[in-house]
């Protein structure tokens, strides 16, 4: 996919021009002004749905978490526009899209400087009918678990990782599809210990969600068949790729 620049005194876009004609500095912010829907479930950046062409778009202000959050809201340091964290994510997504791995389209991405300090949000395309892992849960809902980890193994194997593999980002469509969302700080890497490390942090993420009174028990048998498709996945990807 093609990337465009729009830059103005204290502030800059990137955008898909497939997707944005010619937006301005207020481009976003007439987004979230026109918005009918309420904030997202998932992540603490305040979410909003808006129409889009076709479908909705999701708009994403970058939020700290946090004992710094509870401080310092919604800032981060200016270290150029190409080290924003939405330029970072804008562009890592756009890579994984071309991988043809199933995140979501990225649509815009746009910070907006004051002093030393910056503040940052991330359009993309909503996936249609998507819920997050965890709300499927908390239904009761059937989950493809094998399916989950032979999707965690293909980003893996691109040297995908994610800095917050948990079970509000993965999301899964009308068909049961898994996606992944928010790369923010997310980044390539070569093989190595992280890959054990995102798995682990799923883990914790679903026992902690289990541990709520209200929420079915952590299903043991239900993570067994996600490691299963993981390596699954991964004795394929090495067999494919031998001799």
């Amino acid at each position: 996919m093609n990337a465009a620049l729009a830059r103005g005194t204290g502030w800059g876009l990137l955008y898909d021009p497939a997707l944005v004609a010619a937006p301005g500095p207020g481009f976003i912010a007439s987004l979230r002004a026109g918005a009918p829907a309420g904030l997202a479930e998932r992540g603490r950046g305040a979410v909003v749905f808006v129409p889009a062409p076709e479908g909705e778009w999701a708009v994403r202000h970058y939020r700290r978490g946090g004992l710094v959050g509870r401080i310092v809201r919604d800032r981060y340091a200016w270290l150029g526009a190409e080290r924003t964290r939405c330029y970072r994510e804008w562009r890592m997504l756009a890579a994984l899209l071309a991988l043809d791995l199933p995140v979501p389209r990225p649509v815009a991405a746009g910070w907006r400087r004051a002093g030393l300090c910056y503040r940052a949000d991330l359009v993309t395309q909503r996936i249609a009918s998507a819920a997050p892992l965890s709300s499927r849960l908390a239904r009761g809902e059937a989950v493809d678990w094998r399916g989950i980890g032979a999707m965690i193994w293909r980003f893996h194997a691109a040297g995908a990782c994610h800095a917050d593999l948990n079970a509000h980002n993965i999301m899964l469509d009308a068909a049961g599809a898994p996606w992944l969302l928010d790369f923010d700080r997310g980044r390539f890497r070569a093989p190595g210990a992280w890959r054990e490390g995102n798995l682990a942090r799923l883990e914790r993420s679903l026992r902690k969600i289990a541990a709520d009174a209200q929420m079915p028990p952590f299903s043991a048998g239900g993570w067994g068949l996600l490691l299963a498709g993981y390596a699954e996945a991964r004795r394929l990807r090495l067999r494919a790729s031998g001799p």
